[in-house]
């Protein structure tokens, strides 16, 4: 058994996925698209979006997609454990642009380099070292 986390965008997927690829997560390893191979669309607006999507790279697997009804993220978050501090400043510096940061990236109380942000396509994440 695995658990992977799940994103749903309502028409922004397929930009939040090469955000993440850009900022050196992984990359799409499978795609599919409303409308393709007989697909069906709930709105025309929908075809040619993201139905179902797979990211993944080292240490990173989740799904994505694009869905007409889809709620805005909350209540979740992606928990990246790191184990270079010079790495998880880089990947929160990435993550953060035109995003939100809710806890700095710095020693906390609790002895890891740790920070909270939410990014700009409202998906929170975690980044958690502890060297």
């Amino acid at each position: 058994m695995q658990l992977s986390n799940y994103l749903f965008f309502t028409t922004q997927c397929e930009e939040a996925l090469a955000f993440y690829t850009e900022c050196g997560l992984g990359r799409v390893t499978m795609l599919m698209r409303h409308g393709d191979h007989g697909i069906p669309v709930a709105t025309e607006a929908m075809r040619g979006k993201i139905m179902h999507a797979c990211f993944e790279g080292p240490g990173v697997q989740f799904f994505a997609s694009d869905n007409h009804d889809a709620e805005p993220m909350r209540g979740s978050s992606h928990y990246m454990i790191m184990d270079d501090r010079t790495a998880t400043r880089d990947l929160f510096t990435k993550l953060a642009v035109g995003g939100k940061v809710t806890t700095p990236l710095e020693e906390q109380p609790w002895g890891s380099y740790f920070g909270k942000l939410t990014d700009k396509f409202g998906v929170q994440w975690m980044l958690d070292c502890v060297h």
